[in-house]
């Protein structure tokens, strides 16, 4: 923490992520009882918020959602950096560590038709637009006829190309609608069973200085036991994998009454083709081999060369 008492809060500067920034010291001011002016929301530029004329997986993956902020981190700059969870890449860079998860929105993916209102009254080879190639694959099982072509940009600038007829429809998660107060633009909310999230969707993740405690213990008063253990699977889930933008791998946890904790894992090939998914219960303080079961699972089914020739 700064020697002048301003806690430094970096994020990207899209309208969700500048509300998520808003709910983090939201909730540090009523855990500590510290007014406004304690905090300071930075501003960073990433590569993935200017790079918006091709797929994640043909620059750089999701790292190139945080790795300026998490720069920023590392040099003193911020003394907490605030991600979307499904951001996040499995790796953590050396001198930096996850302090905590906030408590989850809806996990679930939002449906927005321009002239329908479910994927099944889209006509024969209409267009939609993802960013997501787990969207993607999903929908293209769903709906081989489809055209899904590569959708980026924020919320509000997809959603202005759905409106120009860019695409016929388009897929966000109802998360960050809910966060932006936008979730009547939702025309279907997709089941989760069916159309599973990515891991971490709708968690809020903090990251900061490893050996900081100071910053650690302020935040540690906001942090979620139950979204930490569900994320603590879903990572591990996607980390065994080696998982990352270039591959379709959806993973969602859910806590039970008992103290145990199921994770339902699939993985896709890009064109939905094929597609296997496992599900484990345990005890949720075994989350994290939970997780990494759960992908052994997959692989094991898919087979060795489930990967080869497109995850590159």
């Amino acid at each position: 923490m700064a020697t002048d008492g301003i806690i430094r809060i970096g994020t990207r500067g899209s309208q969700l992520a500048l509300a998520q920034a808003s709910e983090v010291r939201a909730r540090l001011m009523v855990a500590h009882g510290l007014p406004a002016e304690r905090f300071e929301v930075t501003v960073i530029s990433t590569s993935g918020d200017r790079i918006l004329d091709r797929p994640l997986s043909e620059v750089g993956g999701k790292g190139l959602f945080t790795k300026e902020i998490e720069l920023a981190l590392l040099g003193g700059e911020i003394d907490i950096a605030v991600h979307s969870s499904k951001d996040m890449a499995t790796a953590i860079p050396d001198g930096l560590a996850i302090t905590a998860f906030l408590p989850r929105e809806d996990v679930r993916d939002a449906f927005i038709g321009r002239e329908v209102r479910t994927i099944a009254e889209l006509p024969h080879g209409a267009v939609v637009g993802s960013a997501s190639l787990r969207r993607q694959s999903l929908l293209k099982r769903l709906r081989p006829d489809l055209e899904v072509i590569t959708f980026r940009g924020n919320v509000q600038s997809r959603l202005r190309k759905l409106e120009e007829g860019q695409v016929d429809a388009t897929l966000l998660a109802l998360a960050g609608l809910n966060r932006l107060e936008m979730s009547h633009v939702a025309t279907e909310v997709l089941d989760v069973v069916s159309f599973p999230p990515a891991p971490g969707q709708g968690a809020i993740c903090i990251e900061g200085r490893a050996g900081d405690q100071a910053t650690a213990d302020l935040v540690a008063a906001i942090a979620d036991h139950h979204t930490t253990v569900a994320l603590t699977a879903e990572r591990a889930f996607l980390a065994e994998l080696d998982g990352s933008c270039r591959t379709p791998i959806a993973a969602h946890a859910e806590m039970h009454e008992d103290g145990s904790m199921t994770l339902h894992g699939m993985i896709l090939t890009p064109d939905g083709v094929r597609m296997h998914e496992t599900r484990r219960t345990g005890l949720a303080e075994d989350a994290a081999t939970i997780g990494r079961m759960a992908g052994r699972d997959v692989l094991e089914e898919a087979g060795p060369d489930f990967f080869a020739g497109w995850a590159m």
